[in-house]
């Protein structure tokens, strides 16, 4: 029987983003399933107008016989005719939009001709609270939305209750074991990388990998460290360094490198943005992963945590914000009592407990896995934009933070990767692989095929 031709509508999946890492994974994951096409965007692209078939590499890289996938390089994200042009080419028998639907618009407002043949697929990243009614329109217009989190699968099943169980489904991000790995730490790669990067005689490494922009709040990174160093003796001090691998001086960000000369100039900070003007490459994520003895992450609003979940991958422990998809890395549990009042059990929240929770960011659930060092909000603000009418904001405090770095310093760094260990486990176990998400994806998909039929027009509602 012939595969599936599955069109993707995101980031192109050879750009360094978040998105385009993931849109790989995904087209890597499923090519033995589906064939592949994408219209790659989010850049001003120097291939527009081309079409660039990798399928023949397909074999030699990834063992995949008779794989097809194709890019149609777009500059920022398309427009109607080049969509109308690639299904008449391509003849895909289902579109996957994966990014903000704000960024295409157009795609949303000719809906209702692309399903009269072809259903549309959502991989939902909405990253928080209130639920944000300006997106059910965008919802609506799709088939089947698989949730990036247990916290956007809660917000999927509120905005859309009249759609069936397999419309919803949770389908989190996956970090794929090619790119990240344990190493040893006497590992002769490991050791020069530390060297290189003038890190070799530090004992205790603070990683930050997200992008230097507000939401991710690289300040208040810096900040916490601060703080938690201010706490140390000048020779404790010498052991820490904060390694930022982001731009930093993003325009949609701060100047990282001044804020640090104003706050903390005596305490030690690396910048790893870039190798000979190169971004890194997968080996050299790995050894920076590897080489941190914690990773944090205090974004206010988080779609999910890549960063977070590639340290967990390799063994290294987080220091997290309780917000969005960050929530499911910290494996919070509850309490569930027998019947009988004999005792009770502990388990993992699930998606359908989010439809009711909503969001774990203030504490209702605290148990959670050894291998985090969860910091709650502690500020929760309404933030909002023309094009994103409300969100919350939600901040929590440095200082917070730095009580959690100090309990990760006081451990030997065997213990500390005792603990990452155990959050590697814990993603193999909790759909957190690439090779998990794949199957995830698939099993959606081909129960979508299975169940979807060609719909009517749908007219847009006033929210």
């Amino acid at each position: 029987m012939a595969k599936k031709k599955i069109l993707l509508m995101s980031d192109d999946l050879r750009m360094h983003s978040g998105v385009a890492t993931v849109s790989k994974d995904i087209v890597f994951e499923t090519l033995h399933e589906y064939d592949w096409v994408q219209i790659g965007g989010a850049i001003s692209h120097p291939e527009k107008g081309k079409i660039v078939d990798m399928s023949a590499g397909l074999e030699k890289d990834f063992g995949i016989k008779d794989g097809y996938l194709r890019i149609y390089p777009v500059d920022g994200y398309g427009n109607e005719d080049i969509l109308r042009e690639v299904i008449e080419i391509e003849k895909p028998d289902a579109i996957l939009h994966y990014t903000d639907p704000r960024f295409w618009i157009w795609f949303y407002n000719m809906e209702s001709e692309i399903r009269r043949d072809i259903p549309i697929f959502y991989y939902n990243i909405w990253d928080d609270l209130p639920d944000p009614q300006y997106n059910t329109n965008y919802y609506k217009s799709c088939d089947l939305l698989m949730a990036i989190s247990k916290q956007t699968y809660g917000i999927n099943k509120r905005l859309l209750p009249e759609y069936k169980d397999w419309q919803i489904t949770y389908v989190p991000h996956g970090i794929s074991p090619k790119r990240f790995s344990k190493i040893e730490d006497d590992n002769t790669s490991l050791l020069d990388f530390d060297a290189k990067h003038g890190i070799a005689d530090k004992k205790f490494k603070i990683l930050y990998s997200n992008r230097n922009i507000r939401r991710k709040q690289p300040g208040d990174v810096l900040l916490s460290y601060k703080y938690f160093m201010d706490g140390l003796t000048p020779e404790q001090r010498r052991d820490c360094v904060l390694i930022y691998h982001c731009n930093p001086k993003d325009d949609n960000g701060t100047d990282l490198p001044r804020v640090h000369r104003h706050l903390c100039p005596d305490y030690d900070v690396c910048f790893t943005y870039m190798t000979e003007n190169k971004p890194f490459d997968d080996n050299e994520m790995n050894l920076l992963f590897n080489s941190a003895d914690v990773y944090i992450n205090l974004a206010s609003n988080e779609g999910f945590g890549l960063g977070s979940a590639e340290a967990l991958t390799v063994g290294t422990p987080i220091i997290v914000n309780v917000t969005g998809g960050l929530q499911d890395q910290c494996g919070f549990t509850k309490k569930e009592f027998s019947p009988d009042g004999a005792g009770y059990s502990q388990s993992l929240l699930t998606p359908e407990d989010y439809v009711e929770l909503g969001s774990n960011h203030e504490g209702t659930y605290t148990d959670h896995g050894e291998w985090v060092f969860p910091v709650y909000p502690s500020n929760k603000s309404l933030q909002g934009s023309i094009p994103t009418p409300y969100i919350w904001d939600d901040r929590c405090k440095p200082e917070d933070a730095a009580v959690q770095l100090k309990k990760l310093y006081d451990m030997d760094r065997e213990e500390r990767k005792k603990l990452g260990s155990l959050g590697t486990e814990f993603c193999k176990k909790n759909l957190m692989t690439s090779e998990a998400m794949g199957q995830e994806f698939i099993k959606s998909m081909n129960k979508a095929f299975e169940k979807w039929k060609p719909r009517p027009r749908y007219f847009m509602e006033a929210v």
